[in-house]
């Protein structure tokens, strides 16, 4: 282990971490809240909101958000939507405006519930959706938004990038694989997810008349071989919002580049924070991508 891993695994070991659960008026939810190590005077300012894609969970993040939590000194929350990880399961099937609704309605009781009215949005694929929804409604709740990955409207792609991963769930060990993170959740969470994406109704889903009212800086990340979504995507994230809109896109990286690019989102994510908030810190972030 090198100097700057042990620095990182010192720091963590030192992390403030807190397990709570919450009620979003319908479900339970897991909350993580991490409080990095002080490393300068005390400065107050945002908390980084970790929201998680289709399939996700708190566990899918790895260290992530605490790598990201440890470079900005900033706190952090992650946590579970329902019927992913170790939240309530759902009562109902998943509807075609599930994304609206996470928005709508679990976001703004999550982030009541813990006192948060200064966030920066971190959002993953459906998360960096349910971001920009909740950005254009409660502008003065949001400081920033990153997004990786996230869709404002149905490609094809997309559909294609769906249908070839209800084919690995029906053929190889992705149950298992995703039983790890999600339990008793798992074919629910993953039925509701391709099902409602690949049904007709959803063809029309598009969150475009959103982005006018999002006034706040974004950081719009999209791997390169994203197999869920193309450039087009953060072209139109970047064109439709109403604030400043950085766009970045990764060579030789997928639908999730915080694990597959992990070096470069880390300084990217961390260089916007700083600029969101005026901090001067030292940025310290480890330089493998290993757990």
């Amino acid at each position: 282990m090198n100097s700057k891993d042990s620095s990182f695994q010192a720091a963590s070991e030192k992390a403030d971490r807190r397990r709570l659960v919450i009620h979003d008026g319908r479900y339970r939810l897991p909350v993580e809240i991490i409080e990095p190590p002080v490393r300068s005077t005390g400065t107050t300012g945002p908390m980084l909101v970790f929201l998680h894609e289709g399939l996700g969970s708190i566990a899918q993040w790895r260290d992530f958000p605490f790598a990201v939590s440890l470079a900005a000194h900033l706190p952090a929350v992650v946590y579970e939507r329902g019927g992913y990880g170790n939240a309530d399961p759902l009562d109902g099937p998943r509807s075609i405006r599930y994304i609206h609704e996470e928005a709508l309605q679990s976001l703004p009781e999550v982030l009541r519930q813990l006192q948060i009215d200064d966030a920066i949005l971190i959002g993953h694929s459906d998360g960096g959706s349910i971001a920009l929804i909740f950005a254009a409604l409660w502008p003065q709740k949001v400081r920033g938004i990153i997004t990786e990955a996230a869709h404002v409207f149905v490609e094809d792609s997309t559909l294609a990038g769906i249908r070839e991963a209800v084919n690995q769930y029906d053929s190889t060990d992705l149950p298992e694989r995703l039983l790890r993170y999600h339990g008793s959740n798992t074919e629910a969470a993953f039925r509701g997810w391709s099902e409602t994406w690949l049904s007709p109704a959803f063809r029309d889903w598009n969150i475009e008349e959103y982005l006018p009212g999002v006034r706040c800086p974004v950081l719009v990340i999209q791997g390169r071989d994203d197999e869920y979504g193309t450039p087009a995507q953060v072209e139109a994230i970047v064109n439709g919002v109403s604030g400043s809109a950085e766009p970045l896109i990764i060579a030789d990286c997928g639908h999730v580049p915080h694990h597959q690019a992990r070096e470069r989102v880390l300084a990217e994510m961390t260089r916007f924070i700083l600029a969101l908030t005026g901090q001067k810190v030292i940025v310290a972030a480890r330089n493998n991508n290993s757990m």
